[in-house]
């Protein structure tokens, strides 16, 4: 079905596959993403790493659920915004974009920011801010091309992830083996002497940053050349596929730490604790190589699709008039939002500049851009529940009831057991977009989403 029975014009190129879906989304979620946050969530689960990122897989999994159903009924640009709106109701829709931008504006300048002290822990010569701006010109061009050519570049960038990701994990086993680290243990995944639910769940509002990207396969919706039903299946396989590999590779990490008590204790301001255990592991060449991943992964590839995703929600808001129509603009020939590209660049500059010069810029940007994610997720997960259950009367109880309500409940849970710095800044958020939404329902300008009516009559 496309996009001209819900009121727009396919102005997007319909140029990407299954498999293009699915690379997107593992290099949005990026294989070797614990590296650069695995300091801060082994301190926050008590050690308990690989059970964090564990229960992080299990709860993005009934959330993919979730986008895969809403997917189906609604294939088209927008994610949650989309969702929302056309599952519950346009007001709600576009809170439910609000939230998720505190989510997509954010990530890009946080992916700069990890990349940039990745490359200054190697070349302390050049500043972070340095690395920031070089991170941001680059992929604004490659995203200004086309999508084609961010797909080609994903491709090549993801292959090398998992070729560093596979020394890592030869290297560190091979060195578990030879007595080295802690040797084998399941400490990463229980240990009896810390364990609380309270603590591991806020660990888990951390880990899931490394998930988060998975949602951002649904911004391809328009540009999808098969079935509305691959947009849910590459979902689910890059969830299946990047859990895994988190699970792994910081379970043989969490063994090669060199002082766990102290990273406990302390945490890792430094953002160097994967490093420092791949120097355990193989020595300063294999810290070198982990570091270098983690800065071209997460500064390149990462930030140059999550760019590409934030510029599409803001490019559907805004055709929906509900933020300005510049950014609904779409290049003549590359057939990308393009002024919405621009405008994702600037503020991930600023944000990435201002936020490298604060000791805690890096912690605080993940906890706002989970604390975004998982209030919109809550959101769709009723709108499942709504449009399937109440509006259509389905009966399929398991994926328009059951699944979406523990989906709901665990995401909750992470809300409740998030950082109060973050907590309190996600409502202050919310709360100027419901003054955004009074302020548009008082000057006449209700939010309405193209061919809703037309829609709902069939």
């Amino acid at each position: 079905m496309g996009v001209e029975q819900y009121g727009y014009a396919q102005e997007l190129r319909r140029s990407l596959g299954f498999r293009d879906l699915l690379v997107y989304g593992l290099i949005f979620m990026v294989p070797i993403a614990p590296f650069g946050i695995f300091g801060s969530v082994f301190q926050g689960s008590g050690g308990m790493i690989a059970l964090a990122y564990a229960i992080g897989m299990l709860a993005m999994l009934f959330t993919a659920g979730s986008y895969a159903q809403m997917a189906k009924a609604f294939p088209i640009a927008g994610s949650v915004y989309t969702y929302a709106g056309r599952g519950i109701g346009a007001p709600v829709g576009f809170l439910a974009g609000w939230l998720i931008l505190l989510d997509y504006v954010l990530v890009p300048s946080l992916l700069y920011l990890i990349a940039g002290v990745a490359m200054n822990s190697l070349l302390p010569a050049v500043p972070i801010w340095l690395w920031v701006i070089a991170f941001v010109v680059l992929n604004t061009a490659v995203n200004y091309v086309g999508i084609e050519l961010t797909a080609l570049v994903t491709r090549v960038i993801l292959v090398l992830q998992l070729v560093v990701l596979a020394i890592f994990l030869v290297i560190g086993v091979v060195a578990l083996l030879q007595g080295r680290g802690r040797g084998f243990s399941f400490a990463p995944i229980f240990d009896g002497g810390t364990f609380s639910w309270s603590l591991v769940f806020g660990a888990v509002s951390i880990a899931v940053l490394s998930f988060l990207g998975f949602d951002g396969i649904s911004t391809l919706a328009e540009e999808n050349r098969d079935s509305a039903r691959a947009i849910g299946r590459s979902m689910v396989a890059a969830l299946l596929l990047t859990g895994v590999l988190f699970i792994v590779q910081t379970w043989v990490a969490a063994l090669l730490v060199p002082d766990p008590a102290g990273l406990i204790e302390n945490g890792d301001a430094a953002g160097t604790a994967f490093y420092d255990a791949a120097r355990v592991a193989g020595g300063g060449w294999l810290a070198t190589l982990t570091a270098v991943a983690t800065a071209v992964s997460w500064g390149f590839a990462n930030s140059l699709v999550a760019q590409a995703a934030t510029a599409r929600l803001l490019f559907a808001m805004a055709r929906d008039r509900q933020l300005p129509a510049f950014l609904a603009r779409v290049h003549p020939t590359r057939r990308v939002p393009v002024n919405a590209t621009l405008l994702v660049a600037a503020v991930s500059l600023a944000l990435g500049l201002y936020m490298q010069s604060r000791e805690d810029g890096i912690t605080l940007l993940s906890s706002l851009v989970n604390f975004g994610a998982m209030a919109a997720f809550l959101v769709l997960h009723v709108s499942v529940v709504v449009h399937y259950v109440v509006r259509s009367r389905s009966r399929n109880w398991w994926a328009h009831l059951i699944a979406p309500a523990i989906g709901f409940a665990i995401l909750a849970y992470v809300v409740v057991n998030a950082k109060v710095a973050a907590q309190t800044t996600g409502f202050v958020w919310l709360g100027i977009g419901v003054l955004v939404l009074i302020g548009l329902l008082a000057t006449g300008r209700k939010p309405v989403l193209s061919g809703v009516g037309a829609t709902e009559e069939k």
